[in-house]
């Protein structure tokens, strides 16, 4: 069985004195979760202080996104090197919200995806189709295309240690929420792509639900056979709720 993972994604959220709140209550609230793994992925800014207060702990920490460009003229950006300074084991590449608002597509996304691997830290390949798109029935098409740049980019054998997540953009920070049949669908039709390159990929690799996953609704998604966790977004700001998320992964881990 693959060990669940859960990721939250603050997004642009937070604060020196908040976080060190939140981060403690979780880092006591999970404490006795041993059957999965954990992080959270917060604003640049706050590298730092998750490093610190979490090195001796059993969260991981990471980025929400990673320039493409090992160095250079790049106003803005933050290479991988840098992420590596704050300890960092995740990045998120290619969400949605980045896709949408600042023009990110599948190419840009793969290069991310790339330079992410190389400098050791491990993706989080965000993968998701629009209402829109839901609705005119080629989910599939769209998660097939954007799953196919990063497979053309840097082969099959990449993704043993990536994470991919699937998040319905219609989903996110909607309250909507894909039923666990629906998700299962899409997130066994990623499994089957990739099976048709190589088996031995797509039976331990992470798949992820990211789309309004809450603590009343994480323990019926995490049920589904090839639903692996979440990446969670505002809930991965409520202690309390993110917890009970985490132990609903532990347990469905067993």
């Amino acid at each position: 069985m693959r060990r669940k993972l859960v990721a939250g994604n603050w997004k642009m959220h937070g604060g020196i004195a908040q976080n060190r709140e939140l981060l403690a209550a979780i880092v006591a609230g999970t404490k006795t979760v041993q059957d999965a793994d954990f992080a959270v992925c917060v604003p640049y800014p706050y590298l730092f202080q998750a490093q610190s207060l979490l090195r001796d702990t059993s969260i991981q920490w990471g980025a929400q996104n990673v320039s493409q460009h090992e160095k250079g003229a790049y106003t803005g950006e933050v290479s991988t090197a840098m992420l590596l300074d704050f300890g960092c084991r995740y990045a998120i590449i290619g969400h949605s919200e980045r896709r949408a608002l600042y023009g990110e597509n599948d190419d840009t996304v793969a290069l991310k995806f790339a330079a992410a691997l190389q400098a050791g830290l491990t993706p989080i390949l965000c993968l998701g189709e629009t209402l829109d798109q839901r609705e005119a029935n080629v989910t599939e098409q769209v998660v097939a295309r954007q799953l196919d740049a990063v497979i053309e980019s840097v082969g099959i054998a990449a993704l043993s240690r990536a994470v991919l997540a699937y998040e319905p953009v219609w989903a996110i920070g909607t309250g909507r929420t894909a039923t666990p049949g629906q998700a299962q669908e899409v997130h066994a039709f990623l499994r089957g792509r990739i099976a048709a390159h190589d088996a031995g990929v797509a039976a331990p690799v992470k798949i992820l639900y990211g789309g309004s996953v809450k603590a009343d609704n994480a323990a019926e998604l995490f049920a589904m056979p090839d639903i692996d966790g979440g990446l969670v977004g505002g809930a991965s700001l409520v202690a309390d709720e993110f917890i009970a998320i985490c132990r609903a992964a532990g347990a469905g881990s067993r």
